[in-house]
């Protein structure tokens, strides 16, 4: 079996700044035809969904919606930060 531990965690930091600057695909394809990159929706939403795309896409991507910064964590590190915020919203 594959680990795409990896493939997650690259589809993560996208959505994740994306969402942070409210960024929808369709704005996303605007932005990469403005540095000459021509994406479909569907060619997006598939890379982004399967997290298996090009360090140059994911350049290109955080280029154009404005990312100076990311924070590098290990996948481990994301799993660990994901359980202690699943375990803070149960329910008591």
């Amino acid at each position: 079996m594959v680990d795409n531990t990896w493939n997650k965690y690259a589809k993560r930091i996208i959505k994740s700044e994306m969402l942070k600057r409210d960024i929808k695909v369709e704005d996303l394809i605007i932005l990469l035809r403005k540095i000459g990159v021509s994406e479909t929706k569907s060619s997006i939403n598939s890379k982004i969904s399967r997290g298996t795309f090009s360090a140059a896409f994911l350049f290109q991507v955080l280029q154009v919606i404005g990312c100076k910064h990311i924070e590098i964590i290990t996948p481990t590190e994301l799993n660990i930060k994901e359980e202690n915020l699943r375990q803070s919203t149960l329910p008591l």
